[in-house]
């Protein structure tokens, strides 16, 4: 997995590359924690994301939690199957995914 982390004044854009499980989801969590301080809208561009697992997800809802007290968190151009997570395990009624 690779993060590419974009920021345009309080955004802050990371591009996810690869797969989001049990080996790369601290990774994307301490880029996370390390970048956050700030920023009012978070993104994530899932555009060539391949697969998110439980981990995945678990980072994805802490970072939603944290956004909550201090701005909003978009998920963008998911794929299909990526998508289909989202919805088999609920976090599309919880996440803003366009």
């Amino acid at each position: 997995m690779t993060v590419t982390k974009t920021k345009n004044g309080t955004e802050l854009i990371l591009a996810i590359e690869g797969r989001v499980d049990t080996t790369t989801a601290l990774t994307l969590e301490k880029e996370i924690k390390d970048s956050i301080g700030g920023v009012a809208k978070l993104v994530f561009d899932f555009a060539k994301v391949e697969y998110i697992s439980s981990a995945g997800l678990r980072v994805l809802l802490t970072a939603q939690k944290t956004m909550n007290k201090q701005g909003e968190m978009l998920i963008k151009n998911c794929s299909a199957d990526i998508i289909e997570i989202f919805e088999v395990t609920g976090f599309d009624n919880i996440l803003t995914i366009k």
